[in-house]
């Protein structure tokens, strides 16, 4: 059921998405339109990312199941890869809005990368 509800909106999301950069540019969309493509994007990279990441997590726990070690691996809940994916997802986002701003550089990658790496961090130690 849940992934039912998963692809579903995806695809509103994909088709809101198309809708909005065919029918409307940005001089034309003004502020809202602009802040709804961000959100729509942030969306969309959040859906398939949380989808990737679960069922990435289940094919590495099969995989591992063969191996015996002291602690199992686990794969990762749904809710885990949603805290994870929130964090990733961002990061496109960002690179996004840095360039309509000005151009993206190398420090500025290193920055965004270091804030994902210690937000995942942080996700890891608080949900055990």
């Amino acid at each position: 059921m849940l992934g039912k509800i998963g692809i579903l909106g995806v695809t509103a999301v994909i088709i809101l998405l198309a809708l909005l950069l065919h029918v409307t540019n940005p001089s034309t969309a003004g502020p809202l339109g602009i802040l709804a493509v961000f959100i729509l994007l942030y969306l969309l990279v959040l859906s398939v990312l949380t989808f990737l990441l679960s069922i990435g997590g289940r094919i590495i726990a099969k995989i591992a199941s063969g191996v015996t070690t002291k602690k199992p691996f686990r794969p990762l809940s749904i809710k885990k890869a949603y805290y994870f994916s929130s964090i990733i997802s961002l990061a496109p986002v960002m690179f996004i809005a840095m360039q309509s701003v000005g151009e993206v550089g190398v420090y500025d990658v290193a920055l965004v990368a270091l804030f994902v790496v210690i937000a995942c961090v942080y996700i890891s130690k608080r949900t055990l």
